[in-house]
């Protein structure tokens, strides 16, 4: 005996059968299970079916359609009404992330590091509602440096050894002991503290010459005490019913490690970080994204299929390549296109080097030759045939 759940889907599937058979095996999937979730009847099932298909046959593109030129200028003139600005979060003032056109052309560039790297980390169920374990984890997240808890920090050549008095505020709000700072810098020499400052920590050393003990001192500062490489700052933040940590800096990969933080939410917005811990799936998906948000925070709308199109262009090889000559322009297939884009006489020497063959397919090259382009009506070719019998009279196909 069928399930209710079978003679249901046997029916929406009559239906799309009937009303909406070039469907895709994607959406018809989809369909079915949001129909049912949903406990549509039957009649609302139709005419969702039938909104489906109507969403699909516009969105579809015509045969011959220059994608590549629609989406240049799609992105393009927008892209001229972007300002240059940055956001900054509000009581921080070291953090700040860019926003508007200098951060779509790192994006496009496809840039190592971006100029304000950011993360948004989420965390697990026991620790996102509360704000002290939140402030925990963020504590143990932020690099903290001996510098970051310094007051005031003192050389002597005579005994060798350099003086740091640390901050007590410092210390409590980066949650560091003093005993933890001594631990850290006993690598360096004898560490002691003093008896008559709790917060006085004397390292006297071997060296003897005044500019290495200077030199020694600035090392000292950038000593690490706790925290993860490469995070500056992390602020807590409440964003919706939970608790967020951003920080200023980005290390993916040490962070997925903590067992506080949730992992499939947490983001980054470097790419290329990304594409090395998460793979080129996952760096495309984070193109897209990043593209939109910088677009969508402009005012600008411009459709998401364009910003896919640049990403898939920009991944398809399997890393995550710039739009211009040491990317996707530089190595396209034909030479008088990569010819006209920079570097026009060295690419030509190249080329008849290697006796390369341009096959003109694309659109720059049959400008170049002046002839018809592949794309639109140049995709379409006529041929007529004279009746014989009758001259007036015609065959024409294409």
């Amino acid at each position: 005996m069928k399930t209710s759940y079978e003679l249901d889907k046997e029916k929406i599937l009559e239906i799309i059968g009937k009303k909406a058979s070039f469907l895709p095996k994607k959406i018809v999937e989809e369909l079915i299970s949001k129909i049912i979730a949903k406990r549509l009847s039957l009649e609302e099932a139709e005419k969702v079916i039938e909104l489906a298909a109507q969403q699909y046959i516009s969105s579809l593109i015509e045969p011959g359609e220059a994608i590549g030129t629609v989406t240049a200028q799609s992105i393009g003139e927008p892209g001229t009404q972007m300002t240059l600005r940055t956001f900054h979060y509000a009581g921080v003032r070291e953090l700040n992330v860019t926003l508007g056109l200098p951060r779509f052309i790192e994006l496009v560039d496809a840039k190592k590091t971006p100029s304000t790297p950011i993360m948004y980390i989420y965390l697990k169920d026991e620790y996102k509602n509360d704000r002290e374990k939140a402030l925990e984890v963020a504590r143990k997240i932020e690099l903290t440096t001996v510098d970051n808890v310094t007051l005031e920090v003192s050389t002597d050549p005579y005994t060798n050894s350099i003086m740091i008095r640390l901050d007590p505020e410092f210390l409590e709000d980066k949650g560091v002991s003093v005993e933890q700072v001594a631990n850290v810098l006993k690598k360096y020499g004898d560490v002691r503290i003093s008896d008559e400052d709790p917060y006085m920590v004397i390292i006297s050393t071997n060296e003897s010459d005044v500019f290495r003990l200077e030199k020694l001192k600035n090392k000292i500062l950038k000593t690490r005490i706790k925290g993860i490489k490469g995070i500056k700052r992390a602020i807590v933040r409440r964003t919706g019913d939970e608790y967020v940590i951003v920080t200023d800096g980005s290390n993916l990969r040490s962070v997925l490690k903590l067992r506080e933080i949730d992992p499939y939410r947490t983001y980054t917005n470097n790419i290329k970080e990304i594409e090395e811990v998460l793979g080129i799936e996952a760096a495309r998906a984070a193109l897209i994204r990043e593209m939109a948000n910088v677009l969508k925070e402009q005012g600008l709308d411009v459709d998401i299929r364009h910003l896919i199109l640049v990403a898939d262009m920009m991944t398809y090889t399997g890393t995550v390549r710039q739009i211009g000559r040491h990317g996707v322009t530089g190595e396209k297939e034909s030479v008088l296109a990569r010819a006209a884009f920079e570097i026009t006489a060295r690419h030509l020497l190249d080329a008849a080097a290697r006796g390369e063959e341009d096959l003109l397919r694309g659109v720059a090259e049959n400008v170049i030759v002046g002839q018809h382009m592949w794309i639109g009506t140049g995709r379409v070719k006529l041929f007529m045939k004279l009746s014989r019998k009758n001259e007036g009279v015609s065959n024409v196909s294409s």
